[in-house]
Formats: C-alpha cells, sequence, structure tokens
C-alpha cells in the first residue's frame, strides 16, 4: 500500500484527527479527543414506547427513541396515528429488515386506523428527534 493510500484508508476512522505523513511515517496530528467519538446507534425497534435522554456537546440534551409501537402519518394531508406491524425495506442496512429496526428512509407496513394496510416511509430521524413520523406511498 502506497503512502497516499494509507492516508486515504485512515483518515475514514471514527474519530476527527487528520492522518499526516512525516518522512514516510503515517501518523495523527495530535491524539484523539473524547468529542471525537461520536455515540452509539439508537436501532429504533418495534415495541413499547422507550426514549433515552442523551447529553450532547454544549449541556444541550438529544431524545432518542429506542422502541416504537406507533407512527404519525400524513397521508392525503390529513394526520393519523397507525400501528406499526413490520419494516418491509431499509435502505440503511439490508439486516435491519429482519431485526425490525426503524430508521429515515425505512419503509414500514402499518395497520390504517380504519384497519386497512399501508406502506409509509419514515420522514424523521428516531434516533435523533425521538418521534416517529412518516408518509403514505
Amino acid at each position: 500500500m502506497t503512502a497516499s493510500c494509507a492516508v486515504a484508508f485512515l483518515r475514514q476512522s471514527s474519530n476527527i484527527c487528520a492522518m499526516v505523513s512525516y518522512h514516510n511515517v503515517i501518523s495523527r496530528a495530535g491524539k484523539k479527543r473524547k468529542y471525537g467519538t461520536g455515540g452509539r446507534p439508537a436501532e429504533t425497534a418495534i415495541g413499547v414506547v422507550k426514549k433515552k435522554l442523551v447529553g450532547v456537546k454544549g449541556g444541550d440534551t438529544k431524545l432518542k427513541l429506542t422502541s416504537a409501537k406507533v407512527i404519525n402519518v400524513l397521508a392525503a394531508g390529513k394526520p393519523m396515528m397507525c400501528e406499526i406491524v413490520s419494516v418491509k425495506e431499509n435502505a440503511a442496512n439490508k439486516d435491519y429488515v429482519r431485526r425490525n429496526v426503524i430508521t429515515k428512509g425505512a419503509v414500514l407496513l402499518v395497520k390504517g386506523p380504519d384497519g386497512s394496510e399501508l406502506s409509509v416511509r419514515v420522514t424523521s430521524q428516531p434516533g435523533q428527534h425521538g418521534v416517529l413520523n412518516g408518509i403514505v406511498i
């Protein structure tokens, strides 16, 4: 592996420090910092509603939705709450369909208020916003 390829590969690490090359030796420009670590993914599941309050930089807080039973759906300009049956498709990870993990852009199979089954695309970020919103497709 050439030095330029190694630098490009090592820059994809999860920490913010840049990789530099001094005399053909690749090393970090600085050390690992706590703010560069990130957080654990929420991986929202189907079940009883559970939310987790997480502290973030600057003393602010973020609400992570860890599991949900219903989704707020906008159909024909009219909002309604629908019960989630299963995850039909998830572009983030194909394994999330099997595990029924909900992320933004996932297609869910839901039961409408009148009992009909609908396909809904998630438009909110449940791991960031703490709520599930979607639109009928």
